[in-house]
Order: structure tokens, then sequence, then C-alpha cells
């Protein structure tokens, strides 16, 4: 996990004792039992309270076989005294500053989206007070229940029904810093012997260098991201035969000894036999190639929308930008005039590249609404996480050059409907877009993942995305 430079201020107070009639001896006695007391009651012990929060909001992923959140692995475990005890007054400097549990939609939306990751203000005060009173054990007899965790040898789906990996062993060399490099294997009979609709998909780096993977139609993985599961009633579809491209971004330091193997690995979980969902899920990937990001400019915005021409079932949202991300903000402009902010970020972070996802049923939008994305970023000195501030920034695969793409999870609101008109992408001059790409834009088409192909895709085919040509505010 990046650390990050925190600020903490020292509240010092000074405690006036008023003279009372009575001797020094008798008072000193007595204010040394009065501040005993209170220490016994405002101390939390572990087994009594911390325990519980850690359970709610920790452990998911700081356990043995944790979750692995896009490659964000948790280095300690959160689930005994004797784990825990040593990491108290981190715990307590990331709570108190909020940059644990990592969580980054603006406090409007509390409650909205199913996946939440929040630790409310008492829960806060807890955890700090238990680290600045000495972080005390307590009577294990005040212990809840060891929690349950849905794992399977570190899978946080479960037991999985079909395991693939990316079909080879690849080393990811020493002078390697960003590669992009495509793999590709098949869905055999033996591995699956019908068309199956997937409930879950999880994701396995096999090592840490692994930035991002992209496997269609299982979907993918970036810092921070979440498994993939589908509520009841919603799903994508794998069929035996389907060849799988796994589309790999590896990105580190380069230098000697930094070279890694790397063997990435999918786990999918099946929905019953014969099991057939009401509604398939889609995606689409707003976005645009042709920023130019001004050396130190600290707050570049641009602004991409796009219409749903149906009644639609929101999803969920997943902004992507790189180092230099700052904000994302999804706002949908319906047909009767009104408005409604979807997702504000206001802080983006490039290592959780957090999906918020609403609960079972989605968001229904109407016919006709158009969802406008404004993204910012910060070219400037301010950004500690900023490669070159005194560079231009326009659009490239590296983590560090720049993208812009919000991603929307949907589904038809109609149930059974597929829409018949996604396959225009085949109806167009390949070649041709290709060539512009290039010659415009400097961007070699092969290098693209799936997502930023299809974008092109729709912009070259007359698609109803709209994108500004030029930054604004």
């Amino acid at each position: 996990m990046t650390n990050q430079n925190l600020t903490h201020r020292i509240v010092a107070g000074l405690v006036c004792l008023a003279l009372v009639a009575i001797p020094a001896a008798a008072a000193a006695n007595v204010n040394a039992k009065n501040t005993a007391d209170t220490q016994a009651v405002a101390a939390p012990t572990f087994y009594k309270d911390v325990l519980p929060v850690l359970q709610e909001n920790c452990q998911v992923c700081h356990r043995a076989n944790g979750a692995n959140l896009g490659g964000m692995v948790a280095p300690m475990a959160f689930t005994s005294y004797d784990d825990t005890r040593p990491w108290a007054r981190s715990i307590a400097r990331q709570v108190e500053a909020r940059t644990m549990p990592p969580w980054h939609a603006d406090a409007q939306h509390a409650g909205v989206f199913s996946n939440e990751r929040t630790i409310t203000d008492a829960e806060i005060t807890t955890l700090v007070a238990w680290a600045r009173t000495g972080a005390p054990a307590g009577d294990v007899a005040d212990a809840p229940a060891a929690r349950d965790w849905p794992s399977a040898e570190g899978w946080t789906i479960g037991e999985p029904d079909l395991v693939m990996d990316m079909g080879q062993d690849y080393f990811v060399e020493d002078d390697v810093e960003d590669q992009y490099i495509n793999f590709t294997t098949k869905v055999t009979e033996d591995m699956l012997s019908e068309p199956r609709w997937i409930q879950a998909v999880e994701f396995r780096p096999g090592t840490p260098v692994v930035h991002h993977i992209i496997t269609r139609p299982l979907g993918g993985i970036a810092p921070g991201n979440d498994p993939t599961t589908y509520n009841d009633g919603f799903a994508v579809q794998l069929k035996p035969g389907t060849e799988l491209s796994w589309r790999m971004h590896y990105h580190k330091e380069a230098g000697e000894g930094t070279g890694a193997w790397d063997r990435s690995s999918v786990a999918v979980r099946f929905y019953p036999k014969g099991y057939k969902p009401d509604h398939v899920v889609l995606s689409e990937s707003m976005g645009k190639f042709d920023f130019k990001i001004p050396p130190g400019d600290s707050n570049y915005r641009q602004v991409v929308t796009h219409t749903f021409e149906r009644d639609t079932l929101l999803l969920g949202y997943t902004p992507h930008m790189h180092l230099r991300g700052k904000s994302a903000h999804y706002l949908a402009k319906y047909p009767d005039g009104t408005e409604e902010v979807l997702l504000d970020v206001p802080k983006y972070d490039f290592n959780w590249q957090t999906h918020y996802e609403y609960p079972q049923g989605g968001k229904k939008i109407p016919a006709g609404t158009e969802v406008e994305l404004t993204m910012a970023w910060d070219n400037s000195t301010e950004n500690v996480y900023n490669p070159d501030p005194s560079i231009e920034v326009t659009y490239g695969g590296p983590t560090t050059s720049e993208m812009m793409f919000g991603f929307i999870s949907y589904a038809d609101a109609e149930k059974g409907y597929v829409s018949q008109t996604r396959d225009r992408r085949r109806s167009f001059d390949s070649e041709r877009m290709k060539g512009v790409l290039k010659e415009r834009y400097g961007i070699d088409w092969d290098t693209l993942s799936e997502e930023e192909q299809q974008k092109v895709r729709e912009r070259f085919s007359g698609g109803r995305n709209r994108a500004t040509a030029e930054a604004v505010g």
C-alpha cells in the first residue's frame, strides 16, 4: 500500500486544580482515585471493544488469506491480540486520517453503495483511545465469536467451479518499467461442457508487478478492485470454446534484480445449471483520448457524456485515471430537466480503483437520461505522486502517462431484453481507424485494452458518446 504523508495535531491542555479547604495529601489521594476510575471507564480493551470493530471493518483484508483487491494484499492480520497489538498506533493514525478503510466516495453517498468501506466516528474514537491508553488486551471472555469468512484457499468468492490461468509462466525483465503483453487461452470442453452463466469472478495476480488484467468476458482487475459478484438475476455468459485474451499490464521500477515471474489466474463461480438471468450485464466505457494536460496545471478538467436510449438499470461505476488523477464526478441529466449526482469522488486515489456498486436491482434511470462525467487531474508540484509536473501530459498506456475512463456497469431494465446493436463495431473501417489513431494521437491500437478499443470503435462508427474537445473551467 502506498504510504501517505499525514499531519497530525497533538492537542495539549492545562488542567487547573482549584484550591479546596482540605489537606493537600487528601486532595492528592482523591484526585488519583478519580483519575484511575476515569481511565478504567474510558480505556477500551481489545477483546471487548476493538475486536468487533476490526471484524466488521478490517478483517476482510487483514487476515490470513485475506481479500486480494486487485493485487492489493494486506501485509498483516488483525484477528488476534498478539498480531494486532504491534500495529495499534498505526491503526489509530490511519483511521483518524480516514485513509483506512479505503473508500473515496463523497459523504453524500453514505449508505448508497453495497460495497461501502467506511468506519463511524464512534468506531474511530474507540480505536484511537485504545492505542493511546496502551492498547490493553482486556478479558478474552469478552471477545465476540470469530467471524466465518466465505473463503477457500484465499478465494474471496468462495469455492470456485473453475480456475484458469494465463497459460504460461512469463518473466518480466529487469529493465521493464511498463509493459503490455497479451496471452491467449481457450476454455476447453474439459473445463466447461456447456454454456454457463457467471455468478462471481476473482482474479489473482501472480506477482506484485501486475498492474492490471483485462480478460473478456470475465472482466479484469486494477489496484484496489473487489472481486466481481453478480446479484441474482444479473449475469454474463461463458461458453466452451471461448478464447480468452489476457491483456496484461506490468508496472514496476526498472533495475537490476527487479524482474519477476508471473502466472496470473482467475477463479469463476457459476449459477446452477439451467439458470437463466433476467438481465445481461453490459459495460459503457465513457472516456476520451485527445486531452492535453498543461505543465503545472493543478485542476485540468475534461467532460464526456453518454445518453442511454432505453430504460436502464445502473449497476455501478469505476473511475479510472493514473497518478495525476484528482477527482471524478458522474451526473445524471434526466429528460424532465432535473439532475442528480450519481457519484462524486473528490479525492481520487490511483492505488484504490474502486468499483462503486449498487445493491440488488441497481438504480433505474429513464430512457433519454444523459450521464455527464467530469474528471480532473493535478499536474502540479503539489501532487506528491506526479512523475514530472514540467511536461504536457497526454493519453497513454504507461502509468506515467494519463487516461480518462468512467466505466459504467449496467443492464437493460426490460427483463430478457438483449440488444442487437452492440455488434456495430464490426461495421467500420478498422484499418483506417488504426491509421488515424496512430497519426493523430501516436497511439498503437494493439496496446489498448478492450474497453479502450471499444471506445475508439464507438467514436469512429458514429456512436452516441460525445466528448468535449477542450478543457473546461
